[in-house]
């Protein structure tokens, strides 16, 4: 089924899975992540803390594969140390109230190293282009010995080694480790070689002897933004520049359920929403909105295509995939520096996760039972439940519409059994 906001595959089967290899052991379970800076980072953090309250039988510091993509592989390490996804969002969203926080804004800085680096090639570059054309003037236009500047601009404006540090001190505390080698779960971070092009698989064999704190930086160096990072003789960009979600690598290890999220997709301005400050033509948002919605469209568009061919070439394998409405505009215009846009955004994709697991329950329910995880109805429609504390000191619910809503759901419950229950007698 596809859904305004996810994909979940051949959900009408209810028969239960065969364990893969026939030894009765529970089919395994891998979490991918994909990329989207610290926008889509707080936003995985809400849809996470609310999937860890709503669905029973799993633990999300305890699957057994874990992918992560650019942003999507600072979150996936924080799992696979045992970091809850609560603690996380407290961390990175309400960072003023945490003991180890970790400010955004911290990847503003500018990248200096980088800087004096190119600095230095700059007056052998400047030498080698004026002698170009002195010795032959008129053998070359101006352009092709300026073309030579380019090697000494820089290859990214701010500095991500922030990333490094942080995990690196965080990991080392009591009961974690930075080395892949001795995590208990599997843990493989995307990055891209920057001269081959090649997709790299940090903590798979002969990438695990990597620090999974460079591993991170390495897969969430965005070129342009962020210069390369150097392991060992190579140098390594965004994970994101072949595939967005990099589900595959979960797949091929032999997973049966994979719950993916995907923090961008397209907005669409022609959908109908709340009136109020937001511009009617994307082009009226300038060159960032721009910007933001074709690498939005690109990052998708490789998404649909890779979700389909997921479904040929690993049948047996249930995705359950988790994105914002093409219409969601708090996730498209959010300032994500500002500590107000942190909270505001993670409290609305734990929101609206809540009411997506809601209204596709009947769907999720029976692809889920399959691999042991049941949907809590009773946490789900908890009007009281909230994600950011001061959130919910400025929200009280009206206990009226609750109560409403809650019997509403009861009742489509009632009338999906009474419509299934016909076929139900005739299977037994």
């Amino acid at each position: 089924m596809t859904g305004r906001s996810g994909t979940v595959r051949r959900e009408g089967r209810a028969a239960p899975r065969r364990p893969r290899g026939g030894d009765g052991r529970r089919p395994r379970i891998g979490l991918a992540l994909a990329g989207g800076g610290p926008l889509g980072a707080v936003y995985e953090l809400g849809t996470l803390a609310a999937l860890a309250e709503a669905l029973d039988g799993i633990d999300f510091n305890a699957l057994d594969v874990y992918v992560g993509v650019s942003a999507g592989s600072f979150i996936a390490a924080g799992l696979a140390n045992d970091v809850t996804p609560g603690e996380m969002c407290s961390m990175f969203v309400e960072s003023d109230a945490h003991d180890r926080p970790f400010d955004p804004a911290a990847l503003l800085r500018a990248a200096l190293r980088e800087y004096a680096r190119r600095i230095a090639t700059l007056p052998p570059v400047l030498f080698d282009v004026a002698w170009s054309y002195l010795s032959n003037p008129f053998g070359q236009g101006m352009l092709a010995p300026l073309a030579r500047l380019g090697r000494t601009i820089p290859t990214g404006i701010f500095d991500n080694q922030a990333i490094h540090r942080f995990l690196g001190r965080a990991f080392s505390e009591p009961g974690r480790t930075n080395d892949f080698r001795k995590l208990a779960h599997e843990l493989y971070l995307i990055a891209t070689d920057l001269d081959s092009g090649a997709s790299v698989q940090f903590g798979a064999p002969g990438h695990d002897d990597v620090p999974i704190s460079l591993a991170v930086q390495a897969s969430s160096a965005l070129p342009g933004l962020f210069p390369p990072v150097q392991i060992g003789s190579r140098y390594y960009v965004d994970g994101a520049l072949k595939k967005t979600l990099h589900a595959s690598v979960a797949l091929a290890r032999g997973v049966g359920l994979l719950l993916g999220i995907n923090p961008l997709v397209p907005f669409d301005a022609h959908l109908p929403r709340p009136a109020g400050g937001r511009p009617e033509k994307l082009v009226e948002g300038g060159l960032p909105a721009v910007l933001a919605q074709t690498f939005r469209s690109i990052i998708h568009s490789r998404m649909q295509v890779g979700m389909q061919r997921y479904e040929t070439e690993y049948p047996r394998a249930d995705i359950v995939l988790f994105q914002p409405n093409r219409d969601d505009a708090e996730m498209f215009f959010t300032n994500i520096f500002s500590y107000a846009s942190r909270r505001r955004l993670a409290e609305h994709a734990y929101q609206k996760t809540r009411k997506e697991l809601l209204e596709r329950r009947h769907a999720l329910a029976p692809v889920l039972a399959r691999h042991g995880i049941g949907i809590r109805f009773d946490v789900l429609t908890d009007p009281h439940r909230h994600l950011v504390r001061r959130h919910a000191r400025r929200r009280a619910p009206i206990p009226a519409k609750a109560a409403a809503d809650r019997l509403t759901h009861c009742l489509d419950d009632l009338a999906r059994w009474v419509e299934l229950a016909p076929a139900a007698r005739r299977a037994g």
